[in-house]
C-alpha cells in the first residue's frame, strides 16, 4: 500500500468515524431534533437507539484491528443505513440540503472500503 493511499484511507475512515459516532450517540440519546426527524420520515421513535448501538459498533468493528469479516459488516451496515436516510428524504421530498449528510457519510464509507489496507481485507 503506498503511502497516499494509507492517508486516504485514515482520513475517510476518521471522518467516517465520527460521523457515524456522533450521529450514534445523538440516536441513542434520542435527542427531540433527532426524533422530531424520524418522525417526519416516518419512522418510529424506538430504532433511534438501535441504530444509535449498530452504530457505535460499526465504528469500534472498523477502527480495530483485525476482523475482516465484521469490517465487511460494518461497510455494508454504514452504506445502507445511509443509502436507506437518503431514499427516505427523497421519498418525503426533502431539500437538497438534508441529503448532504448521508450522502457525505456514503461517500466515506465508499472512500475508506476502497482504500483500506490488505491487513483489514477479507480473504477468501
Amino acid at each position: 500500500m503506498t503511502k497516499r493511499n494509507k492517508i486516504v484511507y485514515w482520513i475517510a475512515t476518521i471522518w467516517l468515524s465520527l460521523g457515524m459516532l456522533s450521529t450514534g450517540v445523538v440516536q441513542l440519546i434520542k435527542m427531540k431534533e433527532e426524533q422530531a426527524m424520524m418522525a417526519h420520515l416516518g419512522f418510529p421513535a424506538y430504532l433511534l437507539p438501535l441504530l444509535g448501538v449498530w452504530k457505535i459498533l460499526g465504528v469500534a468493528a472498523i477502527l480495530a484491528p483485525k476482523f475482516p469479516l465484521l469490517k465487511e459488516w460494518a461497510y455494508a451496515g454504514f452504506f445502507f443505513a445511509m443509502s436507506g436516510a437518503v431514499y427516505a428524504h427523497l421519498m418525503t421530498g426533502d431539500a437538497a440540503k438534508d441529503l448532504f449528510g448521508p450522502t457525505l457519510l456514503i461517500l466515506l464509507t465508499a472512500i475508506s472500503w476502497y482504500f483500506r489496507p490488505e491487513s483489514r481485507k477479507l480473504t477468501v
